[in-house]
């Protein structure tokens, strides 16, 4: 029996009762639809702010470092298995959708993982915040300044490079001194003046990492509450589209993410 045609699950049998199989599947399409939106507005908010913000100030454009590319892998196979998964039980195969599934949970988890120690590369780079120990034992928490990137371990034109109006400040590795790109005869050291300047491209890449995070979470649980229906048989081969929409969603995590990623680490 094909999608379109099957009876509703006991979840849908009051709301959809009498209607049309294809009414309840563009409803439920429709609503996930409405919060993909609500999550892109969201997300063009932030890169928007990021690409405003941009404008004439002291940039760091930062390497995402391994990690990060390694998350790549991972969100992109998991994307792989929900479709296997989808495709198995479409074919009357419950066992092996949900083995998929199982995999998609634990690419999801191996993500989030990757995404963490991505963060941890770039804070080795003065990235992020610091601990400081107070004299009566206790920690401060602070925001990095951009003087902190400098004394990092990072190489600069490997690891960082500092922009102002997209174009890269020249850097004397002897002096760890910056000069404007255009001033050819390095007659102004722009180190003291940015060295307390607050690193703004450094909280845009946590809040964006963290808030992807925030909804890869909430997917997970997602995808955790549909490979319980799947082996309960809630959800079979007759009767897929809980299923489907959860992919829906799943492959929009995956694509907002390589969209941020190429966003912040290779267009700007």
């Amino acid at each position: 029996m094909s999608d379109s045609n099957s009876a509703p699950t006991s979840g849908d049998k009051y709301t959809f009762e009498g209607l049309d199989p294809a009414v309840r599947e563009r409803t439920k399409k429709m609503m996930m639809y409405f919060i993909l939106f609500a999550v892109i507005m969201l997300f063009s908010g932030f890169t928007s702010a990021y690409i405003v913000s941009n404008a004439g100030q002291f940039w760091v454009d930062v390497n995402p470092g391994s990690w990060f590319w390694i998350s790549n892998a991972l969100i992109v196979t998991s994307s792989v298995m929900m479709w296997m998964s989808i495709k198995s039980l479409k074919s009357g195969m419950a066992s092996a959708s949900s083995i998929y599934l199982g995999l998609v949970l634990v690419l999801g988890l191996g993500f989030a993982g990757a995404q963490l120690k991505g963060w941890g590369e770039l804070q080795e780079h003065g990235m992020g915040w610091s601990i400081d120990m107070q004299e009566d034992g206790l920690r401060a928490f602070r925001w990095n300044d951009l003087g902190s990137v400098l004394e990092s371990d990072g190489v600069y034109g490997e690891d960082y490079l500092i922009k102002r109006n997209g174009k890269a400040l020249q850097f004397d590795p002897a002096s760890k001194k910056l000069y404007d790109a255009d001033d050819l005869l390095r007659a102004q050291d722009l180190s003291t003046v940015m060295a307390r300047m607050t690193n703004s491209a450094s909280a845009y890449i946590l809040v964006m990492v963290m808030m992807h995070l925030l909804h890869l979470v909430l997917g997970l649980g997602y995808v955790g509450v549909n490979a319980w229906r799947v082996v309960s048989g809630k959800v079979h081969q007759d009767d897929t589209l809980k299923l489907r929409i959860c992919g829906i969603y799943w492959h929009f995590l995956g694509a907002l993410w390589l969209y941020l990623f190429a966003f912040l680490f290779l267009i700007f």
